[in-house]
């Protein structure tokens, strides 16, 4: 496992984004993603190996009225 840092705390992990999504629980067409400032699409989440030390934002969008 690698360093990382997820929404602001260093974890261990090692995979692609779409694993690191998974194993948060989260709804990969309900969240925006960014690694190292810059924002992945969702096409490319199982594609976006995680390599170490990259910061990750895990954005869930929560609808509203």
């Amino acid at each position: 496992n690698m360093n990382i840092i997820v929404n602001g705390k260093n974890i261990e992990f090692s995979g692609t984004i779409q694993e690191l999504i998974k194993k948060y629980k989260l709804d990969d067409t309900a969240i925006a993603v960014e690694r190292n400032g810059e924002i992945i699409h969702r096409e490319e989440y199982s594609s976006t190996n995680i390599e170490e030390s990259d910061k990750i934002e895990l954005v869930n969008f929560v609808g509203g009225g």
